[in-house]
């Protein structure tokens, strides 16, 4: 039977999946080393993976194809194998808005408990409806990208004369089925980037000026460089991450964007870095921090699944430590802006509070950007202004 095949291809990934890496490169090498899949078993075997890790830790104590029949009921409306084999009788409902779904799912299992799918009891950050946050995670995010506002009109018309579903966030916001092969229906890539719709909402709180410095001090892929140099091309701009592969697509982006003045240094931010940066001061500094990414699960719900929560704490040190040695390079009366992709309270309002208490900062403002009424990620992002020299001293 088909839906055996299907089972089976299944059960054989899930097995073989420790979630150490992301699960989108996990199946881009498992498809490869196994090329007797076709598209047909890639595509279901894609779908019922996402859709099982979506459950996170709800209903444990069924069997594995009983929470993955559940659970892909809850995350499409479109039939599958699974479904008809093992919950017939939820056909008919498939339809269903997922407030519907889960009320059908809690009456048919009452074991059935919609804050098991976030199982953590860590605190939230503040703004948080917990009950919109627990069922975005059934909901697939979109896919956003951001194109000059004199571009928007050319990228939308490509778009939809490949059948793209297109929705105009903004003038410079577009937002787009996630999946969608960018490469295949717009002809230029040097008219977009690829950035979610909170990530793109954190650049209100930059603030650049003309013939600033700025740092953006854990740049990654150098998605906050690039929306900061669309705020204001004519800045001065020093780059840097501890990941050197980070670095080199960093620059693949910015030569793409056609962002040519800037500086670019590996580095790792809990050292003293003073014989790179000792003569540096800054007009600005990007922190976007290492942190539990919570607020992107709904992207990579693997996470939610396999996450452990001692690692909060961990995180919590490193931020910390990262803003005490990079603060030190702030010129007074200048931001410092602290960025996480966390919901947890103790990433972001608590590291805010540390850093005011225990260096010349003063908040200006901070907000946990809800993106999952958006079907977006969910971002942190405060506004902290330099007062004076630093309290503590940062290579202590």
């Amino acid at each position: 039977m088909r839906v055996e095949h299907q089972i089976r291809a299944f059960e054989q990934i899930l097995k073989d999946y420790k979630g150490v890496l992301p699960l989108h490169r996990h199946l881009f090498t498992y498809f490869k080393q196994n090329k007797q899949m076709g598209s047909s078993d890639r595509r279901w075997a894609t779908r019922y993976l996402y859709s099982f890790f979506r459950l996170g830790k709800a209903l444990s104590k069924l069997n594995n194809l009983q929470r993955l029949a559940i659970a892909d009921f809850l995350c499409h409306d479109t039939l599958s194998l699974i479904i008809s084999h093992y919950l017939p009788e939820l056909e008919e409902s498939i339809g269903a808005s997922i407030t519907d779904k889960i009320a059908i799912v809690k009456k048919k299992f009452s074991a059935f408990k919609i804050e098991e799918v976030f199982s953590f009891d860590t605190e939230l950050s503040e703004g948080i409806f917990k009950g919109d946050f627990y069922r975005s995670f059934f909901i697939q995010p979109d896919l956003f990208i951001r194109v000059k506002s004199t571009h928007i009109q050319a990228v939308v018309d490509q778009l939809q004369a490949n059948g793209v579903s297109v929705k105009e966030i903004s003038a410079t916001t577009l937002a787009l089925p996630n999946g969608t092969k960018l490469e295949q229906v717009i002809n230029d890539p040097r008219l977009y980037q690829i950035q979610d719709l909170s990530s793109q909402y954190t650049g209100t709180f930059f603030g650049p000026k003309k013939y600033d410095y700025w740092w953006d001090s854990c740049a990654a892929s150098g998605g906050k460089s690039l929306l900061l140099h669309s705020l204001e091309p004519n800045i001065e701009l020093l780059v840097s991450d501890i990941r050197e592969n980070s670095l080199n697509n960093l620059q693949e982006r910015f030569q793409l964007a056609g962002l040519k003045k800037y500086h670019l240094k590996a580095m790792d931010l809990l050292q003293n870095n003073d014989q790179i940066l000792h003569h540096y001061e800054f007009d600005g500094i990007l922190l976007d921090a290492p942190c539990s990414g919570s607020g992107t699960w709904g992207r990579t719900p693997e996470m939610l699944y396999y996450f452990e929560k001692y690692k909060v704490e961990n995180y919590v040190k490193l931020q910390k430590g990262i803003a005490a040695k990079v603060v030190k390079y702030l010129k007074k009366d200048k931001p410092l802006i602290y960025m996480t992709c966390s919901v947890f309270k103790a990433e972001n309002e608590d590291v805010v509070k540390y850093l005011t208490e225990n260096f010349d900062l003063k908040l200006e403002k901070m907000e946990l950007i809800k993106g999952y009424g958006n079907k977006a990620d969910s971002m942190f992002v405060a506004r902290l202004i330099k007062q004076e020299s630093s309290a503590i001293d940062a290579n202590a």
